[in-house]
């Protein structure tokens, strides 16, 4: 059992405190006519029933404790209920690549893809999302997904070292995030492919193509800028910046590869977005999915706690009405 107001416990405790005073206070029930005369005084108890009285006092007392208890909402047991969500299949594929730290998007490209991936998910309603983590190689980081607060938690923890792999394999991540979509026909699946588009290792574009045929949707998001970024690498121990160097020890310059991206998105059915200081944002990706047809995804039964007000309520009116109407009065017979 819980109560949804919680804090009428207070004005109930106070109401028990005011009938153990009046109660103990003085037994003589002529207390407020304490100056008058002893005739008075057999006269007027005379003329009441004090055991009906008595009797009269507890069903208003323990009508008056019901209602309290009403008033404090009790929810009691579990309720259960059909419930139709619809909505669409999201893979989140998000590049951890070393070079995702680079600067010419503010605050860095990594920090500014999980800001508006952050914002899509908090906008989602119904749809259910996984997320795929690669860089040289891929994981499935979260599989799929309703409960938006443990994607967001998972998203949080991401960072560019968690993969010990370096490069950017599109093509490991694009198989990685296929196999974690249902395996039932009639949902509507979205891959959301989060990248600079530095692929070192392999063409995604027939595995895209292919994709397509089967029902999915590919898109992808391009985090940086025309003019390319050097990549910082932290020193752990000091927390020094350096930045990364070829094998000839010049400086690289990494640069978003929009080309690789578009013909991935293109080739999947899909649309390409880009993510820069001042382009595309999570709202032109939440309209594109809010737009898609969606269809049931899953029908369940949750189960919460039952409001039991009612019960005491009814209690209460009935011990009140009890009370109200049992004579006090004696009868007196002429």
């Amino acid at each position: 059992m819980k109560f949804h107001y919680p804090q009428i416990f207070i004005f109930i405790g106070l109401q028990i405190f005011i009938w153990i005073f009046v109660i103990f206070y003085k037994k003589d029930k002529t207390f407020f006519i304490p100056k008058s005369t002893k005739k008075i005084q057999s006269n007027f108890k005379a003329n009441f029933n004090n055991q009906n009285i008595k009797w009269r006092n507890r069903f208003i007392i323990y009508g008056t404790l019901f209602l309290g208890i009403a008033s404090l909402g009790p929810q009691i047991g579990t309720k259960f209920s059909q419930i139709e969500r619809k909505g669409v299949d999201i893979v989140i594929a998000l590049d951890t690549s070393i070079s995702m730290d680079s600067e010419d998007v503010s605050p860095s490209r990594i920090k500014k893809a999980k800001f508006e991936l952050s914002q899509l998910i908090n906008s989602l309603n119904g749809d259910r999302v996984a997320i795929i983590v690669f860089a040289g190689s891929s994981h499935l980081y979260l599989p799929l997904t309703s409960d938006y607060d443990a994607a967001l938690l998972f998203l949080d923890q991401i960072n560019t070292q968690m993969i010990p792999t370096k490069g950017t394999n599109l093509k490991s991540a694009f198989s990685t995030a296929l196999s974690a979509f249902s395996d039932e026909k009639n949902i509507h699946k979205l891959l959301l492919l989060v990248s600079d588009g530095e692929d070192h290792e392999g063409e995604v574009i027939n595995l895209s193509k292919k994709a397509s045929k089967n029902g999915f949707k590919i898109n992808t998001v391009g985090v940086g800028s025309n003019r390319g970024s050097l990549i910082p690498i932290k020193n752990k121990i000091d927390q020094s910046t350096t930045f990364k160097r070829d094998k000839n020890g010049k400086l690289v310059t990494s640069i978003l590869n929009i080309q690789n991206l578009k013909d991935i998105a293109y080739a999947g059915d899909g649309d390409f977005f880009w993510f820069d200081n001042n382009r595309d944002t999570f709202e032109d990706i939440l309209l594109k999915i809010n737009n898609m047809e969606k269809k049931t995804i899953s029908t369940h039964e949750y189960s919460d706690y039952e409001n039991r007000y009612q019960i005491f309520a009814l209690f209460s009116l009935l011990l009140l009405m009890i009370g109200l109407f049992i004579p006090t009065r004696l009868k007196i017979i002429n």
